[in-house]
């Protein structure tokens, strides 16, 4: 047995008590408040279980960085064998040969119109980039983004997010930047017309509310582009690799766009890594003289364990056949859930691949307790289905988003039909429940809704 087993076998059962204490005290109070403060043991393909031996079914999927599934052995294998070559990664002043092999595996499952990969070590770092470099090539500053958009946390990413409950106490934010309304092209063409904005970023599937475009928006936003001199980057962070039933969601539309992020499920999980997909257009008008050959770069990002992940993990994809696997079991999750818009609190199911969500409305002929506790918290109906579907059917699932009645489901990859049957069952038993929404389950909506509550922010000291 190594220290470091040793160590977490002798201190495990602190978790919760040291995060408290070290990082973040009101996570921890949320969680407890949820019910979701759960200490869990170890984890494989599409489940966890916890300290007490209980499986659970994993659609939240870290977010959806377990595409190829939690602790992927052949990943893992891959990783052991980059620390045993000891290799010299990351030597700085030169190259090496394993971001090279990434970025041309890469570049090859991209359409034609990129042809240069930059690492990052995140999806956030990868909107940066795309934020700089657009910049850059174009010699604008103005960043368009879509209404609902999520594109990270760092301070340029959050400018171009469109979601106030991550913005509001974070200001002022970058200038130049402004959102427009999803899924209207009338609305992009008003904003692109002064021939100023440097790039429009959007995901081709939001994830926050899994918002799918209408047939021919992504189209349109791509010649709107082409059409005032705007860079179209499409943010594949969430939506690459698998998740939507094809290798990148914009195979979808047959977009060939001008810069792609990518992040989350290259790792398979294991290290942080990310890339800015470009086109050769953008590099060489950022990258091009000798002394801009530097002109942007992460220390980390190009190491060995996330170039050997990332390969591995593509990898994977392939032999395992994980994307067609995502296209054929998300119409079956679709397929089996589509008749739950019958019940009156189901206002839609909609999906791509397996990257789904169950959306509710108010009953029509209309609930006082529905009305209650969408004045105490909108969007709290779904936590009331969140909830009893982790602890009575022990599936870990998510909101899909701050304020709005929407479940989301973005599993690992390797999901089977019999847990494609487990979701569903737990969505109709749990639901069934929640519909009736008896008193215990707002009373639990009530606590969450107080515990979710922040204090005033303190004055700062002068």
């Amino acid at each position: 047995m190594g220290w470091l087993k040793e160590l977490v076998d002798q201190r495990g059962h602190e978790a919760f008590d040291l995060h408290a204490r070290t990082i973040n005290p009101q996570f921890v109070r949320l969680l407890k408040a949820i019910g979701f403060d759960k200490q869990w043991a170890r984890a494989d393909g599409a489940y966890l279980w916890d300290s007490d031996g209980n499986r659970y079914l994993d659609v939240l999927g870290g977010f959806g960085m377990f595409n190829v599934g939690r602790n992927n052995p052949r990943i893992r294998e891959a990783l052991i064998e980059a620390l045993e070559l000891k290799r010299p990664g990351s030597v700085q002043i030169g190259v090496d040969v394993l971001p090279a092999l990434l970025a041309e595996q890469l570049l090859l499952r991209a359409p034609p119109s990129v042809g240069r990969a930059l690492f990052t070590s995140s999806g956030a770092e990868s909107v940066e980039a795309a934020i700089k470099l657009g910049r850059a090539a174009t010699g604008r500053s103005r960043v368009l983004s879509a209404e609902h958009g999520f594109h990270g946390l760092t301070l340029g990413a959050l400018s171009a997010n469109a979601n106030s409950e991550f913005t509001n106490r974070f200001g002022p934010l970058l200038p130049g930047f402004e959102q427009v309304p999803w899924d209207d092209l009338d609305a992009l063409e008003r904003a692109l017309i002064a021939e100023d904005v440097a790039l429009f970023i959007v995901e081709p599937v939001q994830g926050k509310g899994v918002n799918i475009p209408s047939p021919g928006y992504l189209e349109g936003a791509q010649d709107l582009c082409r059409r005032y001199g705007a860079l179209f980057c499409v943010d594949e962070v969430q939506t690459g690799f698998g998740r939507t039933g094809r290798m990148l969601a914009l195979d979808h539309w047959g977009l060939e766009p001008d810069l792609i992020t990518l992040a989350k499920s290259l790792s398979g999980g294991y290290v942080p890594v990310g890339a800015l997909l470009m086109s050769t257009e953008v590099y060489e008008a950022v990258f091009d003289t000798l002394p801009n050959a530097i002109s942007h770069g992460s220390t980390f990002a190009p190491n060995d364990l996330a170039m050997a992940a990332g390969l591995a993990t593509l990898r994977e994809l392939d032999e395992q056949g994980l994307v067609e696997r995502s296209a054929r079991l998300g119409e079956l999750l679709l397929e089996r859930t589509r008749p739950l818009v019958e019940r009156e609190v189901v206002r839609e199911v909609r999906g791509l691949g397996l990257m789904w969500a169950i959306e509710f409305e108010e009953p029509p002929a209309g609930s006082r307790s529905w009305r209650m506790l969408e004045r105490i918290q909108p969007g709290l109906f779904s936590q009331l289905v969140v909830a009893p579907l982790f602890r009575d059917h022990h599936i870990l699932s998510q909101v899909a988003g701050h304020a709005i009645n929407v479940i989301k489901a973005i599993p690992p990859l390797v999901v089977t039909e019999e847990d494609v049957d487990w979701l569903v069952g737990g969505l109709e038993d749990t639901i069934a429940g929640a519909e009736k929404m008896p008193r215990a389950l707002v009373r639990f909506g009530l606590t969450a809704a107080r515990a979710g509550r922040t204090k005033s922010p303190r004055l700062a000291r002068a």
